[in-house]
C-alpha cells in the first residue's frame, strides 16, 4: 500500500523505520508538527520524525493545523492508508475519508483506558502494573475507533515514563507491518471498544508535577517516575526550586515534607512512609546525586520541602 505517516516525537520513529525497512509498503510522505524552539537558547529544532524522514529522503509536510492547511496536500498524494503515531493533532472527517483503506493509529495504552495525549505518563503516575499498545482504526472521536489488536507488557517497579516509552515504541514498531498487511489483504479483524471503563487523560503540564508530600510515599514515588524525563517532579527547598529525577521508597516516618535523614542519604517523609531522593537538581545548579548535593550541606535534618 501507499502510506502517509503522521507522527512527531521520538516515540514515533521506530514504527516509521520498520515500515520503511520492510519494503512492503511505500511511504509517500511524512506529516509532523512544525519545528519548535528547544532548550535555554530556544534553538529551532526539527522533530525526531522529520529528522528520520529526511534521512530516508521522504517528503515532509508540517502544519500548525493539518485540518486547515493540509487537506489538499494529502488528497494530492492519493494514499491507500494513513498511519498515525503520537502525531499530536486531531484529524477531521475530511482527512479520515481520504485513504480508501482508512486511517490507523498506534496508541500507547490498552484502550479504552487512557484515551488522549499522555497515556504512558499516567500509567506510571497512577501506579499501574501493566500497559501496552493498541492498533486501532481512527474515527472522529478521541481514540474511540475499533481495535484491531492489542499487546500487553508489564511496567517495571522502578521504570520511568521515558524508559517505558522506549519499550512501547519498539512494541508498536514490531507489529505495524503485519497489521498493514492484514488491512491490505482484508484479513484484519475489528472489535468495538468497551466504553464502560474508558478514561481520557489530558496533556501533562509542569504544574501537574508538583510534589504533594501529604500523599503516600507510593504516590510521590510514582509521580517522580511518571514525570521523568518531562516535566520532572519538583518541590521547593529554602525558597529554591528542586527537581527530583529519581528516588527510592523508604519506611522512615515524619511530618509530610520533613527531611528525616540528611547525612549520607536524603530522605523526606510523606503522608505515609517516605522517599529517599537519589538524583536531583537545585534551581541554578547542575543535576547530581543526592549524596553529592549533601556534601555542600545545603539541607539538614528537620528542614522541610514543599
Amino acid at each position: 500500500m501507499k502510506i502517509i505517516y503522521l507522527g512527531t516525537p521520538e516515540f514515533a520513529v521506530k514504527p516509521l523505520e520498520n515500515i520503511l525497512l520492510s519494503g512492503k509498503h511505500e511511504v509517500l510522505g511524512v506529516v509532523c508538527q512544525p519545528d519548535r524552539p528547544i532548550g535555554r537558547k530556544a534553538i529551532l529544532t526539527p522533530p525526531p520524525v522529520k529528522q528520520t524522514a529526511i534521512k530516508y529522503e521522504i517528503p515532509v509536510y508540517q502544519y500548525e493545523s493539518v485540518r486547515k492547511e493540509g487537506v489538499e496536500d494529502l488528497k494530492k498524494l492519493c494514499p491507500d492508508a494513513m498511519v498515525t503515531c503520537a502525531y499530536g493533532q486531531i484529524l477531521s472527517q475530511e482527512i479520515l475519508d481520504i485513504p480508501k483503506f482508512g486511517v490507523y493509529n498506534i496508541h500507547a495504552s490498552l484502550l479504552p483506558k487512557y484515551r488522549g495525549a499522555s497515556p504512558i505518563q499516567y500509567a506510571v503516575i497512577n501506579g499501574d502494573k501493566k500497559t501496552g499498545i493498541t492498533y486501532m482504526k481512527t474515527d472522529v472521536g478521541m481514540d474511540t475507533g475499533d481495535i484491531i489488536r492489542q499487546y500487553e507488557i508489564s511496567i517495571g517497579e522502578n521504570e520511568t515514563y521515558g524508559e517505558l516509552s522506549d519499550r512501547l515504541s519498539l512494541l508498536g514498531a514490531e507489529h505495524i507491518v503485519e497489521i498493514l498487511d492484514e488491512i491490505e489483504n482484508g484479513k484484519a479483524v475489528f472489535k468495538k471498544q468497551d466504553n464502560s471503563f474508558s478514561s481520557v487523560v489530558k496533556p501533562l503540564k509542569k504544574e501537574d508535577s508538583i510534589i504533594d508530600f501529604s500523599k503516600s510515599s507510593n504516590v510521590v514515588f510514582s509521580l517522580i517516575k511518571g514525570t521523568n524525563p518531562w516535566p520532572i517532579a519538583h518541590t521547593v527547598l529554602n525558597g529554591k526550586l528542586l527537581k527530583i529525577y529519581s528516588a527510592k521508597l523508604s519506611e522512615k516516618e515524619g511530618k509530610p515534607g520533613e527531611v528525616v535523614e540528611a547525612d549520607s542519604n536524603l530522605v523526606v517523609a510523606c503522608g505515609n512512609g517516605s522517599i529517599e531522593i537519589v538524583e536531583l537538581q537545585e534551581e541554578g545548579g547542575k543535576r547530581m546525586s543526592a549524596k553529592s548535593f549533601l556534601l555542600g550541606r545545603k539541607v539538614k535534618k528537620g528542614d522541610f520541602l514543599g
